[in-house]
């Protein structure tokens, strides 16, 4: 899961930084949870599939997190 979160950041084009502004979250604390250490929170995958729906049209949660 982890690695497939990152993989999917990167091919929408952003770095940490950013996908921690749109989450809401520090960046240490996205670093935690793209590592695994800290789950994703339901809301934030939400968030996460509507910002991946825009380069990969379809796409839903379970794919990136299951």
């Amino acid at each position: 899961m982890v690695n497939k979160v990152k993989g999917y950041r990167n091919m929408a084009g952003l770095n940490q930084m950013e996908m921690a502004k749109k989450l809401g979250v520090s960046v240490q604390s996205y670093r935690n949870k793209e590592k695994g250490r800290v789950a994703f929170k339901d809301s934030e995958k939400v968030i996460i599939r509507d910002i991946l729906d825009k380069v990969i049209p379809g796409i839903i949660v379970d794919d990136v997190f299951f």
